[in-house]
This record gives C-alpha cells, sequence and structure tokens, in this order.
C-alpha cells in the first residue's frame, strides 16, 4: 500500500493535458473481441483499471502490440474461449468491474460469455440485472450460480429485439449494443444511456461496419450484421478529470489551462462549475481557469439554496459530485449535495469535517455544504481513500489545506488517474509518493 504525503498552500500553475476518459476506454477494449481484425485505439489511459483490463484481454490470447505512448493495436483472432472457464479467469476477471462488458461482445461472437462477480468501488450496490436482461432479451440463456459467484450467458445466435431498459445504465448500454451488433435482425433499445462514450462506441461500432442509427439519443437502432471490420479510433479526454482540473484551480486559487478538452462532449459540465461562482473561460478547445480570490455559490431563483444532484446523460455525472462538495467547503454560500445513485459515495465527508469543513450528512444521499469563504483554511489531516473519486477530492482538499495531509491506500486514486502526482509536481504542487510497504 503506498500513501501520498501532500504539503498543502502551493498555488498550480500552467498547462494540464488530460489523459484519455477511462469509461470510455473500458467501453471500447471489450469492443476488439468483435472482429478478427486489427484495432489500434489511440490516447488510452494506461491506469491500473485499464491495464488490468488489457492484460485480462492477453490472457484471453487476443494479440496486443504496443505503439507508443496510449497507442495500441489489438487482434482478436485466436480468443481463448476455454479461459472462460479457467480459475485464473475466476481470478483476474472478478478484480474490474469494466470486465462485465466483456461479455457482450463473447455472447455476440462466439456465443457464450462468462464472468465472475465483477469487483470495483465500494461505493454501493450496483446491479447487473440489466446487462442479463437485454441478453435475454436478445435470445440468451442466462444462469447465476451463488455458490462460485459466476454469471453465464451463451445462445447459438442471437437475435434482435424491442427493449425497455430498466435504467439508462452506462455499461449496461454498452454491453447489450456490443450483443446486438452481431445478431440477427434489429433491435431497439429505450431509455439508453446516451453519455458521450456511449456515442463514441457506436462511433467505433460503426465505423468496423455495424449500422447503429439514433447516436447520442436514448433509442438505439441496431440493424444485425454477419461481421466487423478492423479500423482506428481515438479515445475522448476524461470528462472526470477535467472537472477535477477545474476544482483544484478554485480550490487553490491558481491559474490553470486545461488543453484540449472536447469542449462540445462536457454537456453541463462548465454550467455547473459557474453556478458554484467558478470563472471559467473557453478558448477554442481548452478551458482556462483564473486564479481567484473568493467565488459565490448562485441560489436559485426565488433564493432559496442551490441544490446540485447527479443524473442520466445530459445530467451532472454522479463522479463530479465529491468534486463539487468539496470546492463548496471554501466557496462563499451553502449548496445542497444530492447523490441519487449511490449510497456509499458521500461517506468520505467525515475527513472533509476532520480537516474543518461545515458539511451536514442529512442521509447516505445528501450533504448540505456551508462554504467557508476561505475565512478558515481546511487543516491537513491523515485519512485513506475509499475509492478513485473521493480519493482525488481528498487530494484536491489536502492541496488546499494548511501542514501537511497523508492519504492512504492511493491505489484507488491510481486507478483511475495516471500518475496525477507526477503531472500536478510539474504545475508547482508538493506531493510525494510513500511506499508504507
Amino acid at each position: 500500500m503506498s500513501t501520498f504525503e501532500i504539503e498543502g498552500g502551493h498555488q498550480i500553475q500552467g498547462e494540464f493535458h488530460c489523459q484519455g476518459a477511462k469509461n470510455e476506454a473500458l467501453q471500447i477494449l471489450c469492443a476488439v473481441l468483435l472482429t478478427e481484425e486489427d484495432v489500434r485505439i489511440t490516447n488510452i489511459p494506461e491506469i491500473r483499471d485499464v491495464n488490468k483490463l488489457i492484460d485480462l484481454l492477453r490472457e484471453l490470447s487476443v494479440k496486443v502490440t504496443r505503439n507508443g505512448d496510449g497507442d495500441f493495436t489489438f487482434k482478436a483472432d485466436e480468443v481463448d474461449i476455454d479461459y472462460l472457464e479457467s480459475p485464473r479467469f475466476r481470478e483476474s476477471g472478478s478484480g474490474l468491474r469494466g470486465s462485465i462488458m466483456i461479455v457482450g461482445p463473447m455472447l455476440g461472437r462466439f456465443g457464450k460469455g462468462y464472468i465472475p462477480k465483477p469487483g470495483g468501488d465500494k461505493i454501493g450496490r450496483r446491479r447487473l440485472d440489466t446487462h442479463f436482461i437485454g441478453f435475454q432479451n436478445l435470445g440468451a440463456d442466462f444462469n447465476y450460480d451463488a455458490d462460485t459467484n459466476f454469471y453465464r450467458a451463451e445462445a447459438k445466435r442471437l437475435s434482435g429485439a424491442k427493449m425497455l431498459l430498466e435504467e439508462a445504465s452506462v455499461t449496461g448500454t454498452a454491453n447489450i449494443l456490443m450483443a446486438a451488433v452481431l445478431a440477427k435482425g434489429r433491435t431497439e433499445i429505450f431509455n439508453a444511456a446516451c453519455e458521450p462514450y456511449i456515442q463514441q462506441l457506436c462511433k467505433i461500432l460503426n465505423s468496423m461496419g455495424a449500422k447503429i442509427s439514433g447516436v447520442g439519443s436514448n433509442l438505439l437502432i441496431i440493424e444485425g450484421v454477419e461481421r466487423l471490420n478492423g479500423c482506428s479510433h481515438r479515445v475522448l479526454p476524461d470528462m472526470i478529470e477535467i472537472g477535477s482540473m477545474i476544482g483544484l484551480a478554485a480550490m487553490t486559487q491558481s491559474e490553470l489551462t486545461i488543453k484540449n478538452v472536447s469542449y462540445d462532449d462536457l454537456g453541463v459540465i462548465p454550467n455547473v462549475f459557474k453556478k458554484l461562482g467558478i470563472k471559467l473561460e473557453r478558448r477554442g478547445d481548452d478551458i482556462y481557469v483564473p486564479a481567484q480570490e473568493e467565488y459565490v455559490i448562485e441560489t436559485f431563483i426565488d433564493g432559496s439554496i442551490l441544490t446540485i444532484s447527479d443524473a442520466p446523460w445530459p445530467g451532472f455525472t454522479p463522479d463530479l459530485l465529491s468534486i463539487v462538495l468539496v470546492i463548496a467547503t471554501q466557496a462563499k454560500g451553502s449548496v445542497l449535495i444530492h447523490q441519487k445513485m449511490f449510497e456509499s459515495r458521500l461517506f468520505f465527508v467525515d475527513k472533509l469535517i476532520d480537516m474543518g469543513a461545515q458539511i451536514i450528512l442529512c442521509d447516505p444521499h445528501r450533504a448540505t455544504v456551508i462554504g467557508l469563504n476561505r475565512k478558515t483554511a481546511l487543516r491537513g489531516i491523515e485519512m485513506t481513500s475509499p475509492d478513485i473519486r473521493a480519493g482525488v477530492s481528498l487530494l484536491i482538499a489536502a492541496m488546499s489545506a494548511e501542514g501537511t495531509s497523508s492519504i492512504h491506500n492511493i491505489e484507488q486514486i491510481d486507478r483511475g488517474y495516471f500518475k496525477i502526482d507526477e503531472r500536478l509536481n510539474a504545475l508547482g504542487a508538493s506531493i510525494k509518493r510513500l511506499d508504507t510497504n
């Protein structure tokens, strides 16, 4: 286990170059299983979760060639289907939640998709029902072995179907979509997720020869094809890292330019930060954040306290709510944070309270933050990262605090952010990585 030791109070300055989007990369990497031809993907973030999935593809006998930083070519022409039955797969597949998305392409191309109960963040219950009900709608047989925690879906040939998803699950939509592109006939997916990363998945599948329409809407229509071809694809910049850097600049009173953000794919994210009083300016495809002595949280037009909540796209992503919460601790004004989707994601606020923040945890889903307006600085403490997003939120808090903080279990942060300590230190931060084993 490793630890970050952070000396707070340092401003950062310069240009920050964002990594590729983790959530898109996990979907796109699974899509390479749909064809026996070369698929080249660039701007892949070489972070822990993504590297685990690439290793899993190698274990499935997918040929992986690293062409350069974040640039890989995949060839799935000799997939080892028997590996799905191996003890090794039970171990490696359970260590990454993103591994669930190999089931759809394996089922669509080979007629069987197995996965052990996947891991990931401890942020509350995340059901897999949407995935497997979707496969059943396409004609697959489903079995769950409670003794081994193994999920299985099998079909001689999938057939297109109309379906209404119970929830607009991003990974569920991706999984069903990858199964449906090789199914016989027409599939209509209502209440589909429409995040930019799903749009990117549709883009790569169509460039491989799939026939998907309705991209960007909550109704996806897929005309099944017999086979898919190879292609090239570039992963979008990570909107969560972009939002994290906006928050970091505000908390540390820093001037920062975030480069090549694919602004048009950020949706409501910039406007939500503006509601917190953060000034930001679009410059071409960059975001410029000036240094601010204070930022004032807006109220609703009737004067009532602002509420920021998560929602399926085009609503505000739940992955940035913890960042918003931290930013609000030093704002002028108050805000209610409503985390609707995951009941454990707000439990890290006890660490912020220990640092001096004024936060009322109303229940597992809601927290009220009373901004300190920099009248009282947060203070450095010792803490542990519970998950990826809370970990980075605590890192931002520590960088703005007086004194030195320690964050343990930073492997959680490494799962989502590539060498974040080195990249921030290059801009003026003071973060030390300590091996505590």
